[in-house]
């Protein structure tokens, strides 16, 4: 019914050789059409379902033009856009996504969370917690080399071993100043942990009623949205609209001697974070504060994310069932028989 009552959306359902549910995947016709307008960086994640019989929900979550969760698809993403040689994935070093993202999206650059990192880190090296921190977030976001090997420097000098274990997992993937790909301005999966977070009592329920209460909840969060979109006046977003401002403010007191960095925050995050004044005195430039931001925070693109409408799904009095779907038998997947009651709070993340 779900495909009925929204066409273009995509739901497989696998079975195994005695027709037993295997694990399915959904992705909107309203997110397929939408995420051409977010930024090309994927957060994934994986957690577990709390229900009878278990399993496992993996999200892709994209950040719309006003910073907020953007759902995409949940199951094989690559059946929602398949290659993309822009494409950033961003998720932590769990084996079995970091083999899916090299199998599903080769040309792909996969970031590494750097909050996930730093709690490997700490597992690690427990003896070195409050400087390894310090040191570790602070070479992680910096903007150019030159300052990243002087915080890596310090980094290794505060904390002996932190060097080779950095290196193994590939300086590329956790840092700004060495990512190939441009990475905006999201560096960890806290919005895939958000997602989590607002589902957390809805993994308790039947795949069915799950399933439900997720088209529930996106067909809320569209419907509120639009509606936002529709009646913001400014050219960009309106949480970028008012970075800007907050940002003018503070380049009125800018030094010339941070002009530098500020361009290179800019060049990171494609928002306006320069002092304009001191753009136009050096490169004699005409532009606007609007001229420097990236499309992917305008106002037009955060409108057309929200433009489709997730369509209720109708009362199963009124379904029109084929045949061929009415008389499958499927079957409940085999699962271990669990005595002790059901884990509410998450496992920590280890060292993998």
């Amino acid at each position: 019914m779900l495909l009925q009552t929204n066409p273009g959306s995509i739901v497989n359902l696998e079975v195994t050789d005695r027709n037993k549910f295997q694990y399915m995947f959904i992705a909107f016709a309203t997110s397929i059409q939408g995420f051409s307008y977010c930024r090309p960086v994927i957060n994934t994640d994986a957690t577990h379902l709390k229900g009878k019989y278990r399993g496992v929900l993996f999200t892709a979550i994209f950040h719309d033009a006003n910073q907020q969760i953007f759902p995409l698809a949940i199951g094989k993403v690559k059946d929602v856009f398949g290659e993309n040689p822009v494409l950033v994935i961003v998720s932590d070093r769990h084996c079995t996504i970091s083999s899916a993202v090299v199998e599903a999206f080769p040309r792909a650059f996969h970031g590494v969370c750097i909050y996930h990192l730093l709690k490997n880190l700490k597992t690690k090296f427990k003896s070195k917690t409050k400087e390894l921190e310090q040191h570790y977030l602070q070479a992680a976001k910096s903007y150019n080399l030159q300052e990243f090997h002087v915080l890596f420097y310090t980094l290794c000098l505060a904390v002996p071993g932190a060097k080779e274990y950095l290196e193994s997992v590939g300086l590329d993937r956790w840092t700004r100043s060495h990512a190939p790909c441009r990475r905006y301005n999201i560096m960890t999966t806290n919005i895939s942990e958000s997602f989590n977070a607002v589902l957390v009592k809805v993994r308790e329920l039947p795949i069915t009623t799950f399933i439900n209460e997720v088209r529930l909840l996106c067909q809320r969060w569209f419907h509120q949205r639009r509606t936002k979109s529709s009646g913001c006046s400014s050219r960009m977003s309106s949480d970028v609209e008012n970075k800007l401002e907050q940002r003018r403010d503070r380049a009125q007191t800018m030094a010339v001697s941070v002009l530098f960095i500020r361009c290179q925050l800019f060049y990171a995050f494609k928002i306006y974070a320069s002092n304009l004044n001191l753009l136009n005195i050096f490169q004699k430039t005409p532009y606007e504060a609007y001229d420097l931001c990236s499309l992917y925070y305008s106002r037009e693109f955060w409108h057309e994310m929200y433009r489709g409408v997730i369509q209720p799904v109708p009362h199963i009095s009124s379904w029109s069932i084929p045949s061929q779907i009415s008389t499958f038998d499927l079957q409940p997947p085999d699962v271990r028989t669990v005595t002790e009651r059901h884990r509410k709070r998450r496992i920590l993340s280890t060292d993998l």
